[in-house]
């Protein structure tokens, strides 16, 4: 395993197909080799920031890591690769170079270990002490020891029959797991936000993500296949929300290639997938390349929300959107209910937003040519336009409502210009 964070190029050619939205096989070999550096320079960090008194114990999770990789590297990658190990690794190397707060969690490194250890085959031996009376074995599930204390685990000790363990759902059609487990999933208190996962499903919960899951797969392989198999790829985890998350889906830096969604009808989650992936491929490009130097000001009027938004989230929206209005045009065309009208509409709030976000000053020079390249995708949607007047009617809604955002915030209309 490599812990060094490699250099990556990115051409003019490449940041183009990324600025686009339009998937293809190099932006989605970047964007998990992006991942995967970023990974493993984390993880590195961990290791190397370990106290005295578990360095030692560290050091030999790591080693069952790498004794695993030997035998099965690919079983390997997806444990440490997983998005809740993401969460973990950055978690924890807060809290080992922070003074003061709750210790790390460096425990969690054997169970990745023994998770990996499990899924190549080997024969091992490891004692880990649950935590709440529960061990997470990340991309496996969890167990739930009988009795309280350090945990002996051998080769033997995954048994998914077994009624001490429950089992990571299993999505139906692909790779993606419906995470309702992992304590990782989501980042915890420390980081407060506005989504926060659902507890453990029901059965009958599980089954209603499948059938939700199947048919919005069914949409995009109909309607996109090229926007399917790219999710197929890049998307590992999804994370139902809990109750009261007033979002349909989430996409957290920390947790690269996973979604957090709600429960919803399979033409809705199908466009919240596209539009959420969207979010983790620029996360990444962010990653290796610097797109602009403002701060983190709310200033910027966005169509798609009430607030003002600092210039990352303009952009991050805007990009996102442009995949989704490429998604319904595609989806219009093959005669789905309703979908000319919301492209049009979301074609419409990415045109009013793409001048002021490549005129913006703080962008550096890779920034003004990804917008620049972001402005010729939504021009080139010309080329099939909605029937009728749909699209001159939503750009009027639009100014409309670019008004009423300038009447109630007047000190910020300079940044709702067209």
């Amino acid at each position: 395993m490599t812990d060094s964070l490699t250099g990556f190029t990115v051409t003019s050619a490449t940041l183009g197909a990324l600025a686009s939205t339009e998937p293809c096989a190099e932006v989605t070999r970047l964007v998990r080799d992006i991942r995967r550096s970023k990974r493993l320079v984390l993880l590195r960090g961990v290791l190397d920031a370990a106290p005295g008194g578990r360095a030692g114990e560290a050091a030999d999770h790591w080693a069952l890591l790498e004794e695993a990789e030997r035998h099965d590297p690919e079983a390997v990658r997806d444990v440490l690769h997983y998005p809740a190990t993401g969460v973990w690794a950055e978690e924890t190397l807060r809290r080992l170079h922070a003074p003061y707060g709750p210790p790390a969690d460096l425990g969690h490194l054997g169970a990745l270990a023994v998770a990996a250890a499990l899924r190549s085959g080997i024969t091992f031996k490891a004692t880990l002490r649950p935590v709440n009376g529960r061990l997470v074995l990340p991309t496996l599930g969890l167990l739930r020891p009988a009795r309280p204390g350090p945990l002996a685990l051998t080769e033997g000790c995954w048994d998914p029959d077994d009624p001490g363990a429950l089992l990571l759902h299993a999505l139906p059609g692909g790779r993606t797991a419906l995470d309702d487990l992992d304590p990782y999933r989501a980042p915890g208190p420390a980081h407060p936000g506005p989504v926060r996962p659902a507890r453990r499903l029901t059965p009958k919960g599980h089954k209603r993500w499948d059938t939700q899951w199947a048919g919005a797969l069914t949409l995009l392989d109909r309607y996109d296949t090229a926007r399917a198999e790219e999710i197929g790829l890049l998307l590992r985890s999804v994370v139902p929300l809990g109750g009261g998350s007033r979002s349909s889906g989430a996409t957290l830096p920390a947790a690269a290639g996973s979604v957090l969604a709600r429960t919803q009808a399979p033409p809705a989650l199908a466009a919240t997938l596209v539009h959420e992936v969207q979010h983790g491929k620029l996360t990444a490009l962010a990653d290796v390349v610097t797109l602009h130097a403002a701060d983190r000001t709310p200033r910027h009027w966005a169509p798609w929300r009430g607030d003002p938004r600092p210039l990352d989230g303009l952009l991050h929206g805007a990009y996102a959107h442009l995949a989704l209005a490429g998604y319904w045009q595609r989806a219009a065309l093959y005669g789905a209910r309703g979908a000319w009208a919301q492209h049009a509409r979301i074609r419409a709030q990415v045109a009013a937003v793409l001048p002021a976000l490549h005129r913006h000053p703080q962008l550096t020079t890779a920034g003004r040519e990804f917008t620049a390249a972001m402005a010729v995708a939504e021009r080139s949607m010309d080329d099939l336009p909605p029937p009728g007047d749909q699209h001159a009617v939503a750009r009027r809604a639009v100014d409309r409502e670019r008004r009423a955002w300038c009447a109630r915030h007047p000190e910020l209309a300079p940044f709702a210009e067209g």
